[in-house]
């Protein structure tokens, strides 16, 4: 066998790596959501490595299919919550502005936002995103 389809193969044959899929990231629940507090009351749902993570629940997304022309997936969920577990199906899609995601299940449309990246926050004491020299406490010059 060539050395060039042993990658493909390995493809195949382990189809279980993680892989990022386009909705991983961390979503709030409401415009006021306390993004550090993934799957609590108040906080924010979590999509990463085929896992959605939710407040008292958690969901492994199974059987993805794209609906074509909609940036959107069609997910068979096989979840686990408050000593219950449950199959259902759900589709998750882009927002126009693709700053968020819609989730419809069982008949409700869901939209949250995406949470922003605590790289990207800027550091504290700095309005422009450039860190104060000595911190916010450190005397004037």
């Amino acid at each position: 066998m060539s050395a060039r389809f042993l990658p493909l193969l390995a493809a195949a044959l382990i189809p279980g790596l993680a892989v990022a899929l386009p909705w991983d990231g961390t979503y709030r629940l409401s415009a006021d959501a306390d993004c550090g507090k993934v799957g609590e009351e108040g906080g924010a749902l979590r999509i990463a490595g085929g896992q959605l993570q939710g407040v008292g629940s958690s969901c492994r997304m199974t059987q993805p299919v794209d609906v074509l022309d909609l940036d959107a997936t069609l997910y068979v969920m096989e979840c686990t919550g408050e000593g219950q577990t449950w199959t259902e199906r759900a589709m998750i899609m882009g927002t126009a502005e693709g700053e968020g995601i819609f989730l419809l299940w069982r008949g409700y449309a869901f939209r949250y936002d995406r949470c922003p990246d605590p790289a990207d926050a800027s550091p504290p004491g700095s309005e422009d995103g450039t860190e104060t020299p000595g911190g916010p406490d450190a005397p004037a010059d």
